[in-house]
């Protein structure tokens, strides 16, 4: 018998995986999706070299821009290709780690922007993309990321507030009455009194009942 634990997940990230599993379809649950989730990153930390980073993603962060290891970065100089590349967290050009604008002024003799400069093969592809474009095409995936995830939110607050409150419970202490545990009930409807005079009464009918005991005792 396996022995179950809980533990405190993000909601964002709770309802990336909601989203996930409704992509996919089925009746998936979500206890099996999270235990999925974490043998899948289990086994691919397994293929890591001993050594490597936590993530097994290395790689140089320019600005809004991740360069994996392996990706090579090209300018133009004078009539000729410079090239450098992505080694562990660094950017390498001649033996020497340098700064993305560091290797665009390399060889220029006046400031150049590194964005527009530059072009950038990442490992995988066969061409290169001009940094700039990338760094676009970036700020668009994560705007998505963000509105997906917004979206998913108020999804999940909407269908919350669709689902109907339960019916409130009734207290105790106005249910039970004085004579037990019996409910106490509506008293019952109060009869329409008949005016019609009794034998041997003359005078109008003003008394809730027809007869009292003195007239009963005195006829």
């Amino acid at each position: 018998m396996f022995t179950r634990v809980s533990v405190e997940v993000p909601s964002l990230t709770l309802l990336r995986l909601v989203e996930q599993l409704q992509r996919r379809g089925g009746t998936q649950d979500l206890s099996q999706g999270v235990s999925q989730a974490i043998e899948w990153w289990l086994d691919e930390q397994n293929k890591l070299p001993p050594g490597a980073s936590p993530d097994g993603r290395r790689g140089y962060q320019w600005k809004c821009l991740f360069l994996p290891e392996g990706t090579e970065l090209r300018s133009w100089s004078y009539g000729e290709h410079n090239y450098a590349k992505v080694i562990g967290d660094q950017i390498i050009h001649q033996g020497r780690s340098v700064s993305p604008n560091q290797f665009a002024r390399a060889f220029a003799r006046t400031n150049r922007n590194a964005w527009e400069d530059l072009s950038v093969r990442l490992p995988g592809e066969k061409t290169f993309k001009q940094a700039g474009i990338l760094r676009k095409e970036a700020r668009q995936e994560d705007e998505l990321r963000k509105r997906t995830r917004l979206e998913a939110s108020q999804t999940t607050s909407v269908i919350a507030l669709s689902v109907p409150a339960p019916a409130p419970v009734p207290d105790p202490e106005r249910c039970i009455g004085s004579f037990g545990n019996a409910a106490l009930s509506p008293p019952p409807a109060s009869q329409p009194r008949d005016p019609t005079p009794g034998e041997g009464w003359t005078l109008p009918e003003r008394r809730k009942y027809r007869f009292r005991l003195e007239d009963v005792a005195f006829d």
